[in-house]
Order: structure tokens, then sequence, then C-alpha cells
């Protein structure tokens, strides 16, 4: 009885060594497949678009295809519940941005994951300067005269956003609270809309993202007033930030990164790091994302969780302050 059960032992100890050295040679060899990175909202933005960038080189480097698939719906919770799902071996991975892993906990009373326990984080890999700009007409040409203009303006400068709860929205609302600018929030579903009303001059400012106002700054349609990142944005280099013009302590930007499902293996995530980090520092990836209006950004997987709660506990405080609520 002493030699079966010694056996057993013997046994089983060589089956859980054996698995364990397998799949330690699947995590070594990482990717062994195709990859799948989902973006949980539709083609064509700015995350999207950076994904793209991204997943191309990483591609290159792995020798294995690295397949992006949108998944839009429920302000990306229905993009991001799809990778929590997901087997946690590395080969689905999700893009994000604020609203499905800092924003949303903190404008829906229920959400279908909790990201900071569901999700791993892995890098950030861009920051999308807003900017306060305004319509070519508006007699404002820097921040003194725009809030001068503001408190002359009967209920408030209007200001369009991509929408109720976007960084946009809670940046104007922080501005409005603590900069001394008189604002009015004119919402829009997405950000084209509201560029295009921007432009045509229904609205006479927007906090916007960089990217779609490029062309338009150029034009000479509008005038950006002033970028609320911490730095200035490579692709608009003569337009101060916030803390430039004397309001400190708030800065803010669309910003994406790279998650998995919670338990992946450290392994996975710290190569698909290293990775990462070689890619966003190539100077193609980075003249493709200045193209857009983005910078290149990378961090250490402890890094980026801290800032994605960082930015959930400051966009909380002024959704709550605010009384913030979606449908």
């Amino acid at each position: 009885m002493f030699k079966n059960n010694n056996l057993y032992y013997i046994v089983a100890m060589a089956v859980a060594l054996l698995a364990s050295v397998t799949a330690n040679a699947q995590t070594a060899a990482f990717p062994i497949k195709p990859v799948r990175i989902i973006v949980p909202f539709p083609a064509g933005g700015g995350l999207d678009f950076t994904t793209r960038v991204v997943a191309q080189k990483l591609g290159e480097a792995w020798g294995q295809q690295v397949v992006v698939e949108n998944r839009p719906g429920a302000s990306g919770m229905i993009g991001a519940e799809s990778v929590v799902r997901a087997a946690k071996d590395g080969y689905t991975l999700l893009s994000c941005s604020p609203a499905e892993v800092s924003l949303n906990a903190a404008l829906y009373p229920k959400m279908p994951y909790d990201p900071f326990r569901d999700l791993a984080p892995i890098s950030l890999t861009a920051l999308y300067a807003n900017l306060v700009t305004v319509h070519a007409s508006v007699p404002a040409r820097n921040w003194k005269e725009l809030v001068a203009l503001s408190k002359r303006t009967a209920g408030g400068f209007g200001y369009g956003s991509s929408g109720i709860g976007s960084t946009q929205h809670l940046t104007g609302e922080w501005l409005r609270r603590y900069a001394g600018i008189a604002l009015l929030h004119v919402p829009y579903k997405g950000a084209a809309p509201a560029v295009v009303d921007l432009v045509g001059g229904q609205i006479p400012s927007g906090i916007l993202g960089v990217s779609p106002l490029t062309q338009h700054l150029k034009a000479g349609r509008l005038r950006g007033i002033v970028v609320t990142t911490a730095q200035r944005t490579s692709s608009l280099p003569d337009i101060p930030t916030l803390a430039e013009v004397g309001v400190k302590g708030f800065d803010s930007s669309q910003w994406f990164g790279i998650m998995a499902p919670a338990g992946t293996p450290a392994a996975v995530i710290a190569k698909v790091n290293a990775d990462l980090q070689r890619v966003l520092a190539m100077a193609d990836v980075k003249e493709r994302l200045a193209s857009q209006g983005g910078d290149a950004n990378y961090t250490t997987a402890d890094a980026f969780g801290a800032f994605m709660k960082a930015e959930h506990a400051k966009y909380a405080k002024i959704i709550a302050e605010a009384k913030i609520k979606v449908e």
C-alpha cells in the first residue's frame, strides 16, 4: 500500500511538473498563434487608429497576425466585457480609453464588470490632448480674453463636447467650477457632429480632442486657445497648456492603453509590455500618432494601473459634484 501511494505521488508530481514546463514554454514563446485586440468603439476614431498602428508593429515583431476587432456599444462596456470573459492567456487584449475603465464606474450605477478587478493593465499607448478652441469669428485670442468674454455672455459661453460624461465635458465642468470661466455645456453624440457645428459657427467654442480639429486650425477656421494636458502636444507645439496660462492643478487627455483579462500570466503581460515599449519608441509610430494629434506614451503595467485609478478618482469627484448622470 505504501509503495502504491508513493508511486501515485511520483506520477502526480511528474504530471504537475510537465504541465508547468509546458505552460512556461508556451508563455516564453508567446504568441504562438494570432492575437486579437478588441476596440470597444467604432472604426475610424482615434482609439481605432492608434490600435491599428500598434497592432501592425506588434504583428511584425511577433511574426503572428494581430487582428483588430471593433465591438462598440454601451460606452465601451460591450467590448470591454468581452475581454473580461475571454481566456486568460493573452490572446485577447483590450485597447482601452478612459470611458470603459475609469469614467463609467462613476457614471453608471451598475457595470457588467469591475475594471479594477477584472482587467489587468499592461501599458498606456498614447495621449491625445483635449483642446479648448473657438470659431475664428470669436473675439478672443487667448485664455485671458476668453475668460473675460465668457463673463460678459449671458447664461455662459457655449462649448461643444463629444457627449455627456466624456473627458471633454468633465474638463469643461472642472474649468467652470474652479478656473473662473463661465461655460455652458452643449453635448453632442460624438466629436464629428460637434466639429461640424463648431466650424459652421453654430456653437462658438468646443472642448474636443485635437485630431478632428487639426485641419480646421491650419485653415484658420478655428483658433486654438489652450491644451488641457500637462505638457504641450507635439502636433500643436505653439498652443500653451492650462498650467502655462495660470490654471494649475488639473489636466485631462483622451488616453489609450492595452489591457488583458485579470489572471493572465504575469510573464505574458511582461512580454506584451516589453514589446509595446519597443513599438512605441519607433520613429514612424511616433510620427503616425503625431499626425493625428497624439503622443506615443509607454508605461510599466503598475504605473498604468495607478494612472487608471487616479483618473477615476479625479473624474469621479467632478461627476459627484456636478451630479452628472447618463441614461
